[in-house]
C-alpha cells in the first residue's frame, strides 16, 4: 500500500497517517489539543509526541482548556517532573497561556468555526505528487499564526500552524500516489 513518503516503516506513525493524519477535524477542543501538541514537537520528531500522546493527555488532564487555564506555578512544577511529556517550561508555560487565549476565542466563536473559516469550511487540496513539493508553510499558516498570536497563543509559527492544518485535515497534503490522497 502507497503512503506519504514521510510515513516510513514505523507502525506507530503507519498507523498514525492511515486513520488520523489528514481526517478533518470539527472539535474545537480536539484541534486546540492537536495545535499544543504540534507546538510540544518544535524541535523535536512527531514520532516523540506520538509515543508520549497519552501521557501528555493523562498530565493535562484531557487538554481541558477550562482546567489547564486555572494552574499555576505548582502545575507547572509538577509537570516538569513527569517523564512521560516533554518537559520543556517554555512550552508548559505557554500551554497555560494557551488555554486562557483559546477560551476567550471559542467564547466569541467556536474555535472550530472559527479555523475552518479560513478554508472556506472544506478542506485545501495540496495535490502535490511528492514530499518534495510539499511546503513547510504558506501565506494561509502564516496568517494564522499571527491571528493567534494577537490572540495571546505562544509556539504557534507559521511552520507549527502548516504542520497542525495537516494533521487536521484543514489541509489535504496526502501525496498524489497515497492511498489516503483521495480519501481526505
Amino acid at each position: 500500500m502507497a503512503r506519504c513518503a514521510w510515513v516510513g516503516d514505523d507502525p506507530i506513525y503507519q498507523d498514525y497517517h492511515d486513520r488520523e493524519w489528514g481526517v478533518p477535524e470539527y472539535d474545537s477542543r480536539a484541534l486546540w489539543e492537536k495545535l499544543i501538541l504540534d507546538g510540544f514537537q518544535a524541535g523535536l520528531s512527531w514520532i516523540t509526541i506520538l509515543k508520549k500522546r497519552d501521557a501528555f493527555r493523562a498530565a493535562f488532564d484531557g487538554f481541558d482548556p477550562a482546567v489547564i487555564a486555572t494552574w499555576g506555578a505548582a502545575d507547572v512544577d509538577r509537570l516538569l517532573a513527569n517523564p512521560g511529556i516533554v518537559r520543556h517550561r517554555g512550552k508548559i508555560e505557554a500551554t497555560i497561556g494557551n488555554a486562557q487565549a483559546y477560551l476567550v476565542l471559542d467564547r466569541a466563536m467556536p474555535f472550530a468555526d472559527r479555523m475552518w473559516g479560513y478554508v472556506g469550511g472544506a478542506p485545501v487540496v495540496g495535490g502535490f505528487a511528492c514530499q518534495a513539493d510539499v511546503p513547510t508553510q504558506s501565506a494561509l499558516s502564516a496568517q494564522i499564526s499571527k491571528d493567534l498570536k494577537a490572540a495571546g497563543f505562544k509556539f504557534c509559527g507559521p511552520t507549527i500552524v502548516y504542520a497542525w492544518m495537516e494533521a487536521c485535515g484543514l489541509f489535504n497534503n496526502h501525496t498524489q500516489g497515497c492511498f489516503r490522497f483521495s480519501a481526505s
